[in-house]
């Protein structure tokens, strides 16, 4: 009776969602543990708070359903972007600046790798 108690007592003291420990969450975890490190070595004592804070946040609230949806909106963003993207570069090649136009397929360019990235799965 004693240790049921005790279980009980320990489950209601729990956090209703404990932290997700899925491939995402570590690795997400691990990337800041690495920035953490590197603050450390530079001694900027302001990003370490803020990553500390990153930290304790991703350990409380990190979830495979809660990464999904951020990459999602990344993915929404990162679309948008391309969209912008190529109407400036149609504009500067209407304008037909080949200096602009240069620059406009650089930067679409840049925005397709970053959407490459963003529809790689998450680790499961």
């Amino acid at each position: 009776m004693r240790i049921t108690l005790t279980v009980i007592a320990m489950t209601i003291a729990m956090p209703a969602q404990a932290a997700d420990n899925s491939a995402g969450c570590r690795a997400q975890r691990s990337s800041i543990e690495s920035s953490i490190a590197s603050a450390q070595t530079r001694g900027n004592q302001r990003e370490l708070r803020g990553l500390r804070r990153a930290l304790q946040a991703s350990i409380a609230n990190c979830s495979a359903e809660a990464l999904e949806a951020d990459r999602q909106a990344r993915i929404a963003d990162v679309r948008a972007e391309i969209a912008e993207r190529e109407q400036d570069l149609a504009k500067a090649e209407i304008d037909g600046d080949a200096g602009k136009i240069a620059k406009r397929r650089a930067k679409l360019d840049e925005a397709r790798a970053e959407l490459e990235a963003a529809l790689e799965p998450i680790p499961q």
